[in-house]
């Protein structure tokens, strides 16, 4: 058997799920994954954790409580989605899987540090939660190559990711915060120092926002080495200062891709009023260098805005060969063909403008 799913949404079924595990192991089934739509206090059988067959393995909504040693010699993927997992479980089940390759923990409580420096064959780590007890407070990855970060409030701090080629952050935060702490700046800058030597890198809308507040505030930025940095953002003025500081400290930079974020924006308020509680003034700060006062609403971009933010990468990088601006079309005023393509003549730099419709 090659695979085999189970979803519950009946309390009542729970007693059952022993037989139907111990059915998918006798057919040696490959791919294995468990969901319900309620969390329970479950544990499950002994005898599932000692396996030679599985590949890929997914739970979602249970209790990660191993009570014997775990021996899971095939598996290469293991997805852990709103379970309860500790420190000790997750070491207890790693120490089992010899070539484990690629681990997602998704809104995992109770984890505080992610101790991977025994996974020789780990190369992809992705960890997401959505309120601050889902995360783990360190990271201790240094056989990663690809790292999916997407954290509450204060990031992970990344201990060691010193084999890392590529990483995706971004930050979530309530948007009913009237302000940012002064340690997130420091945490994402912190952050960003081990990112260092990536060569592709994607950062989130929220990311970008906040290197702006640190950019407008003077605080240092690391350099880096990336070949291709990718951006999710719409274009709005409390990304700009970020976004041109990255380029600046990206001098290998070939690639730049810009696409429209996903949602979950912290509202402009928040970086106002912390250059306010500084003694600074907002307006001020946000107005570019060059004299532009950008949009402050991401849905009131222009075709002039856009010529200036492509103007705005073009003077920022030194020797990139593709530029790929996809804009959101819910936010534009004009339409694609009013843009004027003169760019790429100029700079010798291929640029490809788009549109996607995202609400």
């Amino acid at each position: 058997m090659i695979k085999f799913h189970l979803k519950t949404s009946n309390q009542h079924t729970v007693p059952h799920f022993d037989k139907w595990i111990k059915f998918a192991m006798s057919r040696n089934v490959e791919n294995l994954s468990f969901s319900s739509t309620f969390f329970h206090s479950y544990n499950l059988p002994d005898f599932f954790y000692i396996n030679s067959s599985i590949k890929q393995l997914s739970f979602e909504l249970f209790n990660m409580i191993p009570r014997c040693s775990v021996s899971w010699t095939s598996l290469k993927k293991l997805s852990l989605r709103f379970c309860e997992l500790s420190d000790e479980c997750i070491a207890k089940i790693l120490s089992g899987c010899p070539i484990l390759e690629s681990l997602t923990l998704s809104h995992c409580i109770y984890l505080t540090v992610l101790d991977l420096s025994k996974s020789l064959r780990l190369r992809t780590l992705e960890i997401a939660c959505n309120i601050d007890n889902t995360r783990p407070r360190q990271i201790v990855a240094p056989h990663i190559h690809r790292l999916r970060l997407k954290t509450y409030q204060s990031p992970c701090a990344l201990v060691d990711v010193s084999s890392l080629d590529e990483a995706q952050v971004d930050c979530f935060i309530y948007s009913h915060l009237k302000t940012l702490d002064a340690y997130l700046l420091q945490d994402i800058l912190k952050m960003l120092e081990k990112l260092q030597n990536a060569e592709k890198l994607i950062f989130g809308c929220n990311i970008l926002q906040i290197l702006s507040l640190a950019e407008v505030c003077g605080l240092p930025f690391p350099m880096f080495k990336t070949k291709a940095l990718t951006l999710e953002t719409d274009i709005f003025q409390y990304v700009i200062p970020g976004i041109e500081r990255l380029l600046q400290n990206s001098p290998d930079l070939k690639t730049v891709t810009v696409r429209p974020s996903d949602g979950n924006i912290m509202p402009g308020r928040c970086f106002d009023n912390y250059l306010d509680l500084q003694g600074l003034n907002p307006n001020q700060c946000w107005r570019s260098k060059d004299g532009v006062f950008w949009n402050k609403s991401r849905s009131n971009l222009g075709s002039k805005r856009v010529s200036l933010f492509v103007e705005l990468m073009l003077k920022n990088t030194k020797i990139l060969d593709k530029m790929v601006v996809q804009l959101n079309e819910h936010y534009l005023r004009s339409k694609l063909k009013e843009f004027v393509p003169t760019f790429s003549q100029k700079n010798n730099v291929l640029i490809v403008l788009s549109t996607t419709l995202r609400l």
